[in-house]
């Protein structure tokens, strides 16, 4: 048996593997790079494989650094059977078209210079098409049901808590007289999340691919971060600016309706207008909608009471542009939730534009931001950016809370690595920078349970 790292490896972004024995060879998502140019760069790069080699791809969850690149890999030959579940399925139609639009958007743009550099010209990752192509090849499945990928590999979901969806997934995998589990950790979601359920432990495994995001980093309580929130809103109404919250379309955007609707129905928040200025986000909600059996027991008893969970009457959703640039124009408090939520594309961009240069506005982030990008150099203090082609002031004030990332602390992922009884052979950690492997690791070993980091495109046989 071998595992190859296509991605994720010893970084955040990409993430790509290979499982492959004897009779079969599988992949474990297929996910886009975020960062900077280099980054971005290896989305237009081959794979390190051969798409038609595999039969089938298991997709852990919808978000872009785990299904951004998989049309790109049905363009390119892939015809398996792709697994997920009916949310992850769902979700990732809605991530991947804007994908491909934005892909459009950016190689006109990108065109456009290659031109008047006298280069060719360069083709989008992929087009919508692909996506559509893509969508054929899905095939829904349960947590907690085993399916067979593989002559020799069975698999089976576990409820990874992340996000709506998410899955983590453990391999039984027979060569000869030979079985071995592997288990694939995904991202791995907070206790006492927002929206979803926590998270389900997988208690049996010989080797483990672990995520590692957070692997040195601890989330304040849930009530210290719905405080923060609610402070923020309130200084920002009190100073009369904007409120700009640059979110990822899937479940970040959710998780703060949510609240938002919730702090003004107490009476916590002033009532104002709240703009959800991003199309993806707006389809993805009403994917959250459905899907409501994947949710904890405090949202479920919430709809109960209130229906739709992520509606009240100040919400105004912005699907055109002509609605986008109207909000240009408002000038009374709001608070504007717009894509993306690392700053790199999408409208939030725009609103950036027309508003960082004003100390009434306000700035608040609440998610990771992959080193390089635009959201990045902004949460760091950079005092000056370029921003669509103009050096703008950064005057706006900035504020953070880190507290509503989707991704397990590194208590919360040390609690998940000791649930297996006995322990792993080997826990390999992937998708975490080394600043946040390195310490992590050494808490593992303090636990007694052996760990390695595998490279980008290095290959793991046991």
């Amino acid at each position: 048996m071998e595992i190859k790292i296509f991605g994720a490896g010893k970084e955040v972004t990409g993430s790509c593997f290979a499982l492959e024995t004897k009779e079969s060879k599988i992949l474990i998502d297929c996910g886009m790079f975020q960062g900077g140019k280099e980054m971005v760069r290896m989305n237009y790069e081959d794979f390190g494989f051969s798409p038609n080699q595999y039969s089938a791809l298991i997709l852990t969850h919808a978000h872009l650094d785990h299904c951004g690149r998989i049309p790109k890999l049905v363009k390119f030959g892939f015809n398996g059977k792709i697994y997920a579940t009916d949310a992850t399925r769902e979700l990732a139609y809605v991530i991947m078209m804007d994908a491909a639009k934005i892909a459009a958007e950016d190689t006109e743009h990108e065109n456009k210079r290659r031109a008047r550099e006298g280069l060719p010209p360069r083709k989008p990752i992929y087009n919508q098409i692909d996506v559509k192509n893509t969508m054929k090849l899905f095939s829904v499945i349960n947590y907690d049901e085993d399916f067979k990928v593989g002559k020799d590999i069975i698999a089976r979901f576990y409820d990874a808590g992340h996000i709506l969806g998410a899955a983590s997934v453990l391999f039984k995998i027979k060569e000869g007289k030979k079985t071995n589990l592997v288990a694939f950790s995904g991202d791995l979601g907070q206790q006492n999340a927002v929206l979803v359920k926590n998270t389900e432990p997988i208690t049996k495994a010989d080797y483990v691919f672990m995520e590692s995001t957070y692997g040195d980093r601890l989330h304040p309580p849930i009530n210290e971060r719905k405080k923060e929130l609610i402070r923020i809103i309130n200084e920002s109404y009190g100073k009369g600016g904007k409120l700009m919250i640059p979110s990822f379309a899937v479940e970040r955007a959710q998780e703060i309706l949510y609240y938002i609707g919730e702090f003004m129905r107490q009476g916590l928040i002033p009532k104002m207008k709240v703009y959800l200025d991003s199309p993806m986000a707006i389809r993805a909600t009403e994917v959250f909608k459905k899907y409501t059996k994947y949710y904890n027991a405090e949202v479920k008893q919430a709809i109960k009471t209130r229906k739709d969970i992520f509606s009240f009457p100040e919400l105004i959703p912005t699907l055109t542009v002509e609605e986008s640039k109207v909000i240009n124009e408002i000038t009374e408090p709001c608070i504007i939730i717009a894509g993306n939520g690392m700053c790199s594309a999408g409208r939030i961009k725009h609103h950036l534009r027309n508003g960082i240069y004003n100390s009434k506005n306000t700035i608040l982030f609440i998610g990771y931001q992959v080193t390089g990008t635009l959201g990045y150099w902004i949460k760091k203090g950079e005092k000056r950016i370029r921003l669509l082609g103009h050096e703008v002031d950064v005057k706006a004030k900035i504020e953070s809370i880190d507290g509503f990332s989707a991704h397990a602390d590194y208590k919360e992922l040390l609690q998940w690595a000791k649930n297996f009884s006995p322990k792993p052979k080997k826990i390999y950690l992937v998708h975490g920078d080394e600043d946040q492997i390195i310490p992590f690791s050494k808490r593992l070993k303090e636990n007694n349970l052996a760990s390695y980091s595998p490279s980008l495109r290095e290959t793991i046989k046991t």
